[in-house]
């Protein structure tokens, strides 16, 4: 039992506790030690040197102290670089370095004229000790003498010669008076002047933050917003890490503010060509687009580089701090209920460049692509053309949705035919779609010189999709992929390659492009392409090509989630500034249910439009039994009277059939066509032995 606990019992004599209370008894805490004075005295102490008030305090002391010394620097530089010829002498390395020889042989003879005239003010200095007294005694005299003069008048007008030494008198009297006062304030003045000239020190330097970074107040400190100036951008170049570039601003001196351009705003930023000193390439610049950044005070995405047509020259814009974090305003296509397209010559309103300026899309007569990473906008800045271009009465659309989530749904009643769903059978439909397209620019192609033609855009919203299939037709063809055989890929190529000239288009959209999912023919038959963010610099090369990547074009460097809806562009549709491959564009947003109202509009300017969401299939033909039909009993027959034969047969299945089509079922039936006296010819035998071939095998087939 605990030394703390008592029992207590009724009856002590009792030999047997009854009814025991047990009492916990806490023991008292023992006495706090009080705490020694000087602990006391060094923790006020040290809490009072790391209070923020005092941190705070210390900074404004040391910082207008320094204010002062920085003053006294800067204006003992301004009088140096006055009485002598250092700045000619900085601005001639200036022009040098920058290889700018006629400038530099300017400034050459101005510093040259300097030295020459001031030699001739210190040869001046050597003589004007006595012509200053030959001037003193010659003033004197002729002072005197015309206030005796003087009193002499008054003294004939007075008739009181006294008045002959009135002027003179009156004269020493003055000067006496102003002798007095220098007496009077000279004093003060002495103890007041340090006074005045520290602070006209202190002002020079205040305004020129002459002091530490720890030193200046926190809002100075962080840089944040700090306005773009000539001296800012010449020590964000110096410190860019190019040693050719930091050596040639070092022998520029102050001067190296001679490599910009003016200043110029430029929307929601700022802009300035830089030319680069001798020696220095754009593209060591480009490379240190985020140490740049940096040294403006500014985030990566807040400074683009581009190369304008000047040699060895780069342009920065750099936007104001936070600026590009801020979204743009809504749409025309929105806020204006009467807005309608024009095909041949309107432009779709489609953002603001980082000027700020209306940024504008031409559409006629131009394949489209655009592409990015999942989840950046693809799909809505690609829809917002499309909208836009609805608006056009006479356009027909061909839509297919390889997503199938909606996003072109409310395009029901203005598209001649809207495929949606992800599936392979989706990509036969949607191919089946496009090669429609074709056979349509086909017979256009056929029509009359002269004929017009209303546009027909085809398009196909993630066609990586149609690329990636690997289902295959009845011959063996596969839908997807990027070889000859690929019937998606040669059907929009057929469109790239002539569709241009009788109004037919073809638009895409398109995931993280790759090689397999984006083949390269397909890539540079678009005439605008147009990337959201991609993940590497390889990927920008696809989307926009090599000329305008190496202009400054870098969708790689936009920000994944962020940069939502942020396209560069690389094409002649849209106004891109001189000496520029790409221009970068803030789509406007366009939701789902205001992308519906605009269709609504769209709907009500045609006269009802029945929309297809299926691909109906005409009769199934079996073209090698159709060849074998037509060529009858007839040995052999020219290759072009047995494309003529077919077309008669069915003009819907053959009629816009080519050489290489008849070529391609021949060969994959073992009855290719050959030569016999210099024409092409279709052989009967050869044709009948693949058609029994091929049932023999079927045969084979079954029975197995």
């Amino acid at each position: 039992m605990s030394d703390n606990v008592v029992h207590l019992h009724k009856d002590n004599l009792a030999p047997e506790p009854v009814n025991v209370t047990t009492l916990t008894v806490v023991p008292e805490p023992a006495p706090a030690r009080p705490v020694p004075l000087w602990v006391r005295s060094g923790r006020a102490i040290r809490t009072a040197v790391t209070h923020e008030t005092t941190k705070t305090t210390a900074r404004a002391v040391a910082r207008h102290t320094l204010y002062v010394a920085g003053g006294a620097r800067i204006a003992a530089k301004r009088t140096w670089d006055g009485r002598t010829a250092s700045r000619y002498e900085r601005m001639f390395r200036a022009a040098e370095a920058a290889g700018n020889h006629e400038m530099a042989t300017e400034w050459e003879e101005r510093g040259q004229h300097f030295r020459e005239a001031r030699h001739r003010r210190r040869m001046d200095l050597l003589h004007s000790p006595v012509d200053a007294a030959k001037g003193v005694a010659v003033s004197a005299g002729m002072g005197v003498g015309s206030l005796v003069a003087l009193g002499v008048v008054m003294a004939i007008a007075t008739k009181d010669v006294t008045q002959v030494v009135t002027p003179l008198m009156a004269t020493i009297e003055f000067i006496n008076l102003l002798i007095t006062i220098v007496q009077v304030v000279w004093g003060p003045a002495l103890a007041i002047g340090p006074f005045l000239a520290l602070l006209a020190l202190w002002g020079v330097g205040r305004h020129q933050q002459a002091a530490p970074a720890w030193a200046l107040p926190a809002n100075v400190r962080s840089g944040e917003g700090e306005p773009i100036t000539p001296s800012i951008v010449v020590k964000a170049l110096r410190d860019l890490g190019v040693p050719a570039l930091r050596n040639a601003i070092k022998d520029m001196g102050d001067a190296g503010a001679s490599m910009l351009g003016p200043i110029r705003i430029a929307g929601c930023g700022v802009e300035v060509d830089v030319t680069l000193p001798s020696g220095v390439s754009t593209i060591e610049v480009q490379n240190r687009r985020r140490k740049l950044a940096e040294n403006l005070t500014r985030h990566e995405h807040e400074v683009f580089i581009t190369i304008p047509q000047a040699a060895r020259t780069v342009r920065l814009w750099v936007a104001d701090s936070g600026a590009l974090d801020e979204p743009i305003g809504p749409s025309p296509l929105v806020t204006d209920e009467t807005m309608t397209a024009d095909y041949a010559k309107g432009r779709a309103p489609w953002g603001e460049d980082l000027r700020g300026d209306a940024a504008a899309l031409s559409l006629f007569q131009r394949h489209l692509l655009i592409t990015g990473l999942s989840n950046q906008g693809k799909t809505a800045a690609l829809r917002a053309l499309a909208l836009w271009l609805a608006l056009d009465r006479s356009v027909q659309f061909l839509m297919g949705d390889l997503k199938g989530a909606g996003d072109w749904r409310m395009f029901d009643g203005v598209a001649t035919t809207l495929i949606e769903g992800p599936t392979d059978d989706h990509v036969i439909q949607v191919t089946e779609m496009v090669e429609g397209a074709v056979d349509e620019m086909n017979r256009r192609l056929q029509a009359p010189p002269g004929t017009q033609f209303p546009a027909l855009i085809v398009i196909v919203d993630e066609a990586q999709v149609a690329f990636m299939c690997p289902a295959k037709d009845e011959d063996k063809r596969p839908y997807g992929g990027a070889k000859a055989n690929s019937r998606y890929f040669m059907a929009v190529r057929k469109i790239h390659n002539q569709g241009r000239a009788v109004n037919v288009l073809m638009w895409q959209g398109t995931q993280d492009p790759t090689n397999e999912n984006l083949p390269k023919l397909v890539r540079e038959g678009a005439h605008t392409r147009a990337s959201l963010a991609l993940g590497t610099e390889q990927q920008a090369r696809m989307a926009l090509g090599d000329k305008a990547v190496d202009g400054g074009a870098a969708p790689n460097l936009l920000r994944p989630g962020l940069d939502k809806g942020t396209v560069v562009v690389a094409s002649d549709g849209i106004a891109i500034p001189a000496g520029q491959a790409s221009i970068t564009v803030r789509t406007h947003y366009i939701d789902t249910d205001e992308a519906t109202v605009i269709a609504d509009r769209a709907k009500a300017l045609r006269d009802g439009v029945t929309t297809l969401t299926v691909i109906e299939r005409g009769e199934e033909r079996d073209p090698l039994a159709d060849i074998a039909a037509v060529l009858g009993d007839k040995p052999r027959l020219k290759t072009q009277d047995v494309l003529k034969r077919l077309a008669a047969l069915n003009e819907d299945a053959y009629g816009a059939w080519t050489f290489l089509d008849l070529k391609r079922v021949l060969e994959d039936a073992g009855a290719e066509p050959y030569k016999s006296d210099g024409r092409m010819v279709v052989a009967a035998e050869r044709v009948a032995r693949a058609l029994a071939n091929r049932e023999t095998d079927g045969s084979a087939s079954a029975d197995g």
